[in-house]
Parts: structure tokens; sequence; C-alpha cells
């Protein structure tokens, strides 16, 4: 598979998009090339090609970084892999591309939350090193 960071958004990825937010969330809406581009342009957006396919976008990642006083941080958000590309090393090619891309950033910190119900996903985590913290995670709905 080829793990690409994405500076220019094309109609082949917003289509990609279209097929994948479903997968993680039923509740998002897609967003448009304009948005997609919007995250490129401001974070890293990875990508999957998968050669068995030929060259289809299979996954996403978007990995945020950011400074605050103690630090460059960063955060694997919205990991998605099409439901018939899994198991095949693709989570874990993006995650790793997210570190990498992470360190060369200077960041201290990479942090993620995955649902509990997302088995295969969190021993995914754990297996390229992350830890589980025992913290609380607070959300405020706007």
């Amino acid at each position: 598979m080829e793990i690409l960071l994405v500076k220019q958004v094309t109609e082949e990825i917003a289509e990609a998009f279209q097929h994948l937010i479903p997968q993680l969330s039923t509740s998002a809406e897609v967003p448009t090339l304009q948005q997609i581009q919007e995250i490129a342009d401001h974070e890293s957006l990875f990508i999957a090609r998968d050669p068995e396919q030929g060259g289809k976008i299979v996954g996403t990642l978007t990995l945020v970084t950011f400074r605050i006083p103690t630090g460059v941080r960063s955060w694997i958000e919205d990991v998605v892999v099409d439901e018939n590309a899994r198991g095949k090393g693709i989570g874990e090619a993006l995650t790793r591309a997210a570190l990498e891309r992470a360190r060369e950033l200077g960041a201290k910190t990479v942090d993620l939350t995955s649902r509990p119900s997302r088995e295969a996903a969190n021993r995914l985590y754990q297996r390229v090193g992350f830890e589980l913290r025992h913290t609380n995670l607070y959300r405020f709905n706007l």
C-alpha cells in the first residue's frame, strides 16, 4: 500500500471521503472538497492507496498538531479504513506515517481516542506503542 500526505485535494479524494466517512460515523456530514482542502492546508491529512485495488483510496487519517505553552502536541483523528480493505495493515501504516510526521513537526506526544467497541483498532494502537491513559476525557457539545 501507499501512504500519501495530501497537499492538493482532488475529486478522487473527495469521492473517497463520501465512501469512507459514513464508515467512521453515521451522524457526521461528509465534508466537501473545499472543506477537505482546508484540512489539508492546516493539518496533516493522509490517505492510503491499495495497489491490489488499482490504487484505490482505501483509508484516511488526520494528524492535528498544535503548540501550547508546554510544547508541541499532536492528535490523531478520524482514522478510517474501508471495510473491504481491513486486515491488510493499512491502519497501522497510516498510524506510523502520522507518528513520523508528528516527530518531524516537533511534537512531544501524540494522543488519540478510540471507542472500546473498536477492539481491532485498540489492539493496533497498543501494538504500535500507544499506552492507555487513565484520565477523564470531557466533551462540551456546542
